[in-house]
């Protein structure tokens, strides 16, 4: 929220979200469309000073709500093998999905309430990385009892613009 001095205050937290005004939304939405946008333009579009906006982005990456990376395919940078897991587990599944985050090769973790209780998007360069990472990493997880795997063939879409609400 915004204080009469222009200045944002700390995000408000109800269960663990973050509450955004119509300013920082509308940030959010221009960095998803060009993540190196300037602060200046974000400024003029927003309406507020570029230190204003500036201090609003910090904080933003500072809750973690917000995060500027760059987007590859991850194909075309030498990682030939994706895939998205289905684990299930016996046990406390927030410290199996904690331990499976750990992780370098998993890029995210997921709890569901489904056939599995945990979706685990991996980024392997091969075949037998994602092989080792199954046998001896993602299975020997104390209280995961099965898993599935679903290879990637190709990577159709991949888009993180898909605004605020």
């Amino acid at each position: 929220m915004e204080g009469h001095d222009g200045h944002v205050t700390d995000p408000t937290r109800i269960s663990n979200r973050v509450v955004l005004d119509d300013t920082s939304k509308a940030i959010i939405r221009l960095l998803q469309q060009d993540g190196r946008a300037p602060y200046a333009m974000l400024a003029r579009e927003v309406g507020l000073s570029e230190a204003a906006v500036r201090q609003r982005v910090q904080r933003l990456l500072e809750s973690e709500l917000l995060q500027i990376v760059a987007v590859t395919d991850p194909v075309q940078v030498g990682f030939e093998r994706q895939a998205l897991i289905g684990v299930s587990t016996t046990g406390d599944s927030e410290h199996i999905a904690h331990a499976l985050s750990e992780i370098e090769a998993v890029s995210y973790v997921v709890t569901t309430a489904g056939r599995y209780d945990l979706l685990v998007e991996v980024v392997c360069e091969d075949d037998d990385q994602l092989l080792e990472l199954l046998q001896r990493r993602i299975r020997t997880v104390d209280g995961v009892v099965g898993t599935e795997t679903f290879t990637y063939l190709r990577l159709n879409k991949q888009r993180y613009d898909w605004g605020t609400r």
